[in-house]
């Protein structure tokens, strides 16, 4: 029966038997079946279900509709409802009239939405996704497109920081809120809709562009913005583009008609960097490039520059200026950097392992004045609080051998739930997975107690020390 499926379709319909094994369903229905698209395709539902909380919050809905009785055996060949026979009956029908050879999980998923009376469509519907409009994005670009039918070797070199922001990679942005704002009335005007942001080093003009993202992602945006998406364009890699002609080919073709130009937003930090590489050659093909995705109004940009060099870009690039419209991002004064700092905090805790004390936050945003001159509040203070983590970190010394061991049992344990799912076992996979979470609790316990027990702490001493290792070499100016 399912000899068309690929093998990511046929692993939802494994996953959907074992969540209604779960649930002690008799029949495998729509909502299992949709359960399983959200556990196997994460690449696909983020890119229509743009939060967490929305996947969190349909497995409850799902939890809260069901009569849950005692778990059956994965062992015991569920049967399929006839609501989920339909929708795989619609979902062959989509995959041949899209052109494709075989029925994918974005057809399962659009055989979901036909069904339009069965629970799973109901809780489909509530979110805004719709099947003419799903339908119509996924017929716009190849089969197995990375992101929004852009070629897989230029997808790998962009950074889609709408993915970051709901994959929780991006640090929360604080004192910010008019800078965003004019940045999305920019953004939905009709004839300059592209932002140049125009400020100094540290001002903080990537993260505006970050917390542009995190709007998207958690649906904060007016509807014209939902279903954007932010890829970063680094000007570094230019350079290395113009040496393969069919990369070049690609992006420029990426900047006219291969992707979705409505929902992309370009976004380029140190504008100046693209128009003064080393190569000529390179700057050229930027400069067309950027051009090209400019013109018509096909896919719009975010770019950032420095205020210093902001005047003679644009005497040198003026159709830039034809397109976009300047936001200045100035510095932050030392009160709403400390709120910077107190956003940040946790981020730079959990990943050198440390506590910063308040007196540390304070002291970094007061003595940064009178270092790192060429970078401006919040930027540099964030740079001390980092440096200062890291010192602490690194004299730590390698973590307790109980710690090592745990995080060995780990690696062990995902492994073999990994190979147990890809072999359909899922009676061994539901052992591993649930070793694999006594084992991360247990990991929890142990760092949280050697935590307390050595505390490290990063404090005004640490930051004192960082700026005497920075005076004994030329770091500042």
């Amino acid at each position: 029966m399912f000899e068309k499926y690929t093998e990511k379709a046929r692993r939802v319909i494994f996953f959907a038997r074992y969540e209604a094994s779960q649930f002690g369903q008799p029949y495998i229905e729509t909502e299992h079946l949709m359960l399983g698209i959200l556990r196997e395709d994460k690449a696909l539902t983020n890119r229509f279900l743009r939060s967490h909380a929305s996947v969190e919050s349909i497995r409850k809905q799902v939890q809260e509709h069901t009569m849950i009785r005692e778990k059956v055996s994965t062992s015991v060949n569920l049967p399929l409802s006839n609501d989920c026979k339909q929708v795989l009956a619609y979902a062959a029908e989509e995959a041949e009239q899209l052109g494709h050879k075989h029925i994918g999980t974005e057809h399962l998923l659009l055989g979901l939405l036909r069904e339009e009376k069965c629970f799973a469509a109901q809780i489909l519907h509530e979110r805004g996704l719709r099947f003419l409009m799903i339908r119509e994005e996924l017929a716009k670009g190849p089969q197995h497109s990375a992101v929004l039918g852009i070629p897989s070797s230029i997808a790998e070199l962009l950074t889609d920081l709408v993915q970051a922001a709901t994959d929780g990679q991006l640090v929360p942005v604080t004192g910010r809120g008019l800078e965003l704002e004019s940045a999305i009335e920019i953004l939905c005007s009709h004839y300059k809709r592209s932002v140049l942001l125009v400020g100094e080093p540290g001002a903080g003009k990537t993260s505006i562009v970050q917390g542009l993202a995190q709007r998207i992602a958690n649906a904060e945006v007016p509807l014209f913005l939902a279903n954007k998406r932010i890829l970063e364009l680094e000007p570094e890699v230019i350079d290395g583009w113009t040496r393969d002609r069919q990369k070049l080919e690609e992006l420029t073709k990426l900047a006219d008609t291969a992707a979705s130009p409505s929902e992309v937003i370009l976004f380029i930090d140190r504008l100046q960097d693209l128009f003064a590489l080393s190569s000529k050659s390179a700057a050229s093909a930027g400069a067309g490039i950027v051009k090209q995705a400019l013109l018509y109004n096909r896919i719009q940009c975010i770019a950032t520059v420095n205020v210093t060099e902001y005047r003679e870009l644009i005497k040198s690039i003026p159709w830039f200026e034809k397109y976009s419209r300047p936001v200045y991002v100035r510095p932050l004064d030392q009160e709403a950097s400390l709120r910077v700092l107190e956003a940040r905090k946790v981020p730079l805790e959990r990943f050198h392992d440390v506590t910063y004390t308040a007196e540390a936050l304070e002291f970094a945003v007061h003595a940064s004045g009178s270092y790192l001159l060429e970078r401006s509040l919040p930027g540099k203070a964030v740079e001390l609080l980092d440096a200062a983590g890291a010192l602490v970190k690194l004299r730590r010394g390698p973590p307790p051998d109980e710690v090592a061991e745990a995080e060995k049992r780990i690696k062990f344990v995902s492994l073999r739930l990994e190979s147990a799912v890809a072999n359909h076992e899922f009676e061994k996979a539901r052992f591993y997975s649930d070793e694999e979470r006594k084992e991360k609790e247990n990991l929890r316990v142990l760092r949280e107690k050697h935590r307390s027990n050595s505390s490290p702490v990063a404090g005004r001493d640490q930051i004192q020390e960082v700026i005497n290792r920075w005076k004994a070499y030329p770091y500042c100016p």
